[in-house]
């Protein structure tokens, strides 16, 4: 099961800029509104693999970590586990999502 981050390790991640790959899980639409920084748009769904390799191109050691709107989105949780599913072993899920970064103040980006 994939590590819960919070939004504290997140926030000093990005800060630290630390080497991992952020993954919103929502649909292109909510993305381009906007999203938390550094973040790519691969939205969970039967093909989310498949594009997760393509635009990631990530090692199977590789820290990422998934992300949707709150704690209530599923779709973070299913992308982790696939990812888990298909070999990658650093898989963290940030359960607050868009919500939890909002409610602690932190800006996002906007666009692609």
């Amino acid at each position: 099961m994939a590590k819960t981050v919070t939004t504290e390790e997140l926030k000093g991640k990005i800060d630290n800029k630390e080497t991992f790959i952020l993954v919103d899980t929502l649909g292109e639409n909510s993305y381009e509104m906007r999203h938390i920084p550094g973040a790519v748009n691969i939205p969970n769904g039967p093909n989310f693999l498949e594009q997760f390799e393509e635009k990631a191109g990530a090692q199977k050691d590789q820290e990422i970590i998934t992300y949707c709107s709150s704690s209530t989105c599923h779709a973070s949780v299913e992308a982790a586990a696939a990812l888990e599913e298909s070999g990658y072993t650093k898989v963290g899920h940030y359960a607050d999502g868009i919500a939890g970064w909002q409610q602690a103040g932190y800006s996002f980006e906007e666009g692609k």
